[in-house]
């Protein structure tokens, strides 16, 4: 199956516009979104965007409705009080009613959660590695990849709000030992890059968030990726101005 990966939002509407453009034109199956839907740089006031945001994201799933979340950092820091760098106390309720209102328009609420699986391919918004398994349950380095996946989507914040939980991890620059690379590759965001890049069986996508200024870092691109193979194709997509 070909998967296009939405890599982080933050209060982007047009990524999903980039994104029905792949999915129309039949260059995938299915999509698969790495969150991150609110903040950005100086946003805490603009409270219509971020409602603006989480309604487009609610349309999207409900004309793409096999479509599949991961949350992000910034997404989970609402409803569990963990406050977080642009965090908008004056968006808190808007961003807690619609996470929730995207849950319920999903046809399942198990498409939105830390972690999914198709096929071969795992996705998270930071990453997953031996040494986060390690640390809670180590008996989860044998164990069947949906036990691990159910674990970690069972797993409490406090687990899951450290630097090296799905949520946080940053391998792009450093040597990480990404779980059972040898059977299954990763697609994350969470870092912002300047190219789609594959490092240690994990391959970076949030290249689509900005410096302070509004310049976007990263090319302007997302990336297919065969569910079986875990090769991967990028499609070059115009920018917010384009």
């Amino acid at each position: 199956m070909r998967i296009l990966v939405i890599p982080d939002i933050h209060l982007k509407t047009w990524i999903f516009d980039r994104a029905e453009d792949i999915l129309k034109a039949s260059k995938a199956d299915q999509a698969v979104c790495l969150m991150d839907i609110p903040d950005d740089w100086d946003m805490e006031f603009q409270t219509e965007m971020y409602k603006e945001t989480f309604d487009r994201a609610i349309e999207f799933s409900r004309t793409y409705p096999d479509t599949l979340w991961c949350y992000g950092n910034h997404d989970v820091s609402y409803p569990w009080g963990r406050l977080e760098t642009g965090y908008s106390p004056y968006a808190e309720r808007t961003v807690m009613s619609k996470l929730e209102e995207l849950k319920n328009s999903l046809q399942d609420p198990s498409q939105i959660a830390i972690m999914h699986r198709i096929d071969n391919v795992l996705f998270t918004h930071g990453g997953l590695t031996v040494e986060f398994l390690q640390l809670l349950n180590e008996d989860l380095l044998d164990a069947d990849i949906d036990e691990v996946v159910a674990a970690i989507n069972d797993a409490s914040q406090n687990h899951l709000w450290n630097d090296e939980s799905p949520l946080w991890l940053r391998p792009q620059n450093r040597t990480v030992n990404a779980f059972r690379n040898d059977i299954y590759k990763q697609v994350v965001g969470h870092t912002p890059v300047k190219k789609i890049f594959e490092k240690d069986g994990i391959i970076s996508t949030d290249v689509f968030s900005t410096y302070r200024d509004g310049t976007q870092i990263g090319e302007s691109a997302m990336i297919v990726i065969d569910s079986v193979t875990g090769e991967y194709e990028k499609i070059e997509v115009p920018g917010k101005n384009s």
